[in-house]
């Protein structure tokens, strides 16, 4: 199939997962989602991630964004980690993990890739918006663990940015100003920006973050 892009509609499936059977965008439902691969059960750096967005779900809730995880491994397989998840990362986790053991899925979503290995998943990490659109799409490599802190970071971005006629810079974090989108003129700025804006240069116009 061809390869996904950012505002590609994220193909639906219906799979197996720890938590029962789903099917995908019904599951989403009207949520944001992450979808995040790992290459096989038992392994030390997936076994911190897994542990990791356990701790993290609230936050993940907060922006009204479900999780979900995937291996090609069996569903047996993974209740068995999971028991490891839960011992040494102190965590109950709660949330799903894809049984793709056909690698339906991960087809679906180009997560084989060959140079890496033909029998496991690559890395990958989906952003999903509640339009079901790719909104953002990070593989890495085995030996690197995911930063969570920047997924979040992302998803409030993402958030923020489809409601507002803004953009958000560099290292920006929640509650710091941000762009203007060049597509305001400077006329419109107080109508839209009543808080007040700071003009660098004509494309780089600076405001207080307006849902704050």
């Amino acid at each position: 199939m061809a390869t996904l892009r950012l505002g590609d509609i994220a193909p639906d499936f219906e799979a197996e997962t720890t938590l029962g059977k789903i099917h995908f965008h019904e599951w989403l439902g009207d949520s944001w989602g992450v979808l995040f691969s790992h290459p096989a059960d038992f392994t030390p750096v997936c076994t911190t991630e897994l542990g990791t967005v356990a701790n993290y779900y609230p936050e993940f809730e907060k922006r009204n964004t479900k999780v979900i995880a995937l291996s090609v491994d069996s569903l047996q397989s993974h209740l068995d980690w999971i028991k490891d998840i839960n011992e040494t990362q102190g965590v109950t986790l709660n949330y799903p993990i894809i049984a793709d053991e056909d690698k339906k899925v991960a087809n679906l979503y180009d997560m084989l890739h060959p140079n890496a290995s033909d029998k496991f998943t690559v890395r990958s990490v989906f952003v999903i918006g509640n339009d079901k659109k790719i909104k953002l799409m990070i593989t890495y490599p085995a030996s690197t663990g995911r930063n969570f802190d920047e997924l979040l970071r992302v998803i409030d971005s993402l958030q923020l940015t489809a409601n507002y006629s803004v953009a958000t810079p560099a290292n920006w974090k929640d509650g710091q100003d941000v762009v203007i989108s060049p597509a305001i003129t400077d006329a419109d700025i107080p109508a839209k920006f009543p808080k007040g804006h700071t003009p660098i240069k004509p494309y780089l116009r600076m405001t207080p973050q307006p849902n704050k």
